[in-house]
């Protein structure tokens, strides 16, 4: 079935006709242009003014056409499909991803190669996001500042997109763990009690919020949200020596920064779990863990699928106006 969200836009059908109607004719008190050879102008026109008025009734219908088109678009048509059953068991996930600075950090190894820390949460958060059959999910991306990415949602495709689209520095260079609960907490508080689940992953720690993380995850518990917490980072690194030789090489620990006993402390106040993750096989190997959650119970709901049908007119309208232009360029030929 189709909806018109605009349907009054058609009573603006009749707008040309009335602008020609009401406006005043063109009128010139100045004195008229003395033309040579008007005699043989106006014996041209008379020969070929039939023509010409033959000509201008195609173009005159065509650009009603023209302007009905645009209206239609104008009033958005949308096509609403049958109704589909969404499940009604499952889990409110929201996801609260790093994207700070530190997270460009190369000491992800897979096989004989590395991988910065970003893409390896990339590679195997898009492969939890597809098993998340009946379950709501979101995104939040924090670094300085944290941001909604994608609402709580059943269109895990779209959410797995942002998370791959996202990049290192879009929300800044530090670390904001609290305002990132906070946020959470702000988009989860409205679901069941039962199913609020939050899932951060993090290589540092906060240096840029606005409210404590811990202050934020004891709101939570008083709001039933669980949140499970993820260090990810490798606890050594060689870092090559002398033009990139193995002699005065050295170990250190990039994951040097991350706060591990904060994380804890996160959550055991939610009821939560905390996990390291020192490479992408033990990341999915959490993911893996979360997919265990037991569903929970929640209200039947009903969706109907909605597609926008405004471009068809507007396609319309854009092949009509190039017709009419190659028309008026060959007649002037």
């Amino acid at each position: 079935m189709i909806e018109w969200m605009w349907p009054w836009i058609a009573l603006l059908l009749p707008l040309p006709w009335l602008v020609r109607k009401v406006s005043p004719s063109a009128s010139s008190s100045e004195p008229a242009l003395r033309a040579p050879f008007f005699d043989e102008w106006q014996q041209l026109n008379e020969t070929h003014g039939g023509k010409a008025l033959r000509q201008g009734l195609l173009p005159s219908v065509a650009l009603w056409l023209l302007w009905g088109l645009l209206l239609i678009a104008a009033a958005r048509p949308i096509w609403i499909g049958e109704a589909i059953e969404l499940p009604n068991n499952g889990r409110d996930l929201m996801l609260a991803v790093d994207i700070s600075g530190s997270m460009r950090i190369e000491d992800m190894q897979v096989g004989q190669h590395i991988l910065r820390r970003v893409d390896a949460v990339k590679q195997v958060g898009a492969d939890f996001i597809e098993r998340r059959l009946g379950d709501r999910l979101g995104l939040i991306l924090f670094g300085t500042n944290a941001y909604v990415q994608s609402p709580l949602s059943f269109d895990t495709a779209t959410v797995r997109r942002f998370l791959m689209e996202a990049q290192i520095g879009f929300a800044g260079q530090e670390t904001a763990i609290g305002d990132a609960i906070g946020l959470a907490v702000k988009r989860l508080k409205e679901r069941p009690a039962e199913s609020r689940v939050l899932i951060l992953l993090t290589d540092g720690q906060d240096t840029a919020s606005t409210v404590r993380p811990i202050d934020a995850a004891r709101l939570a518990a008083e709001l039933k949200i669980k949140i499970y917490t993820i260090g990810i980072g490798a606890d050594e690194m060689t870092l090559p020596g002398l033009f990139g030789s193995s002699f005065g090489s050295r170990q250190v620990n990039p994951s040097a920064d991350l706060d591990e006993e904060g994380l804890q402390k996160i959550a055991q106040l939610t009821g939560g779990q905390y996990f390291r993750a020192r490479n992408p096989q033990e990341l999915a190997n959490i993911y893996g863990l979360l997919d265990t959650l037991e569903p929970v119970e929640q209200a039947l709901e009903m969706y109907r699928p909605r597609q926008s049908l405004s471009y068809w007119p507007l396609l319309g309208a854009l092949l009509l106006s190039f017709l009419l232009a190659t028309r008026q360029c060959w007649i002037s030929r």
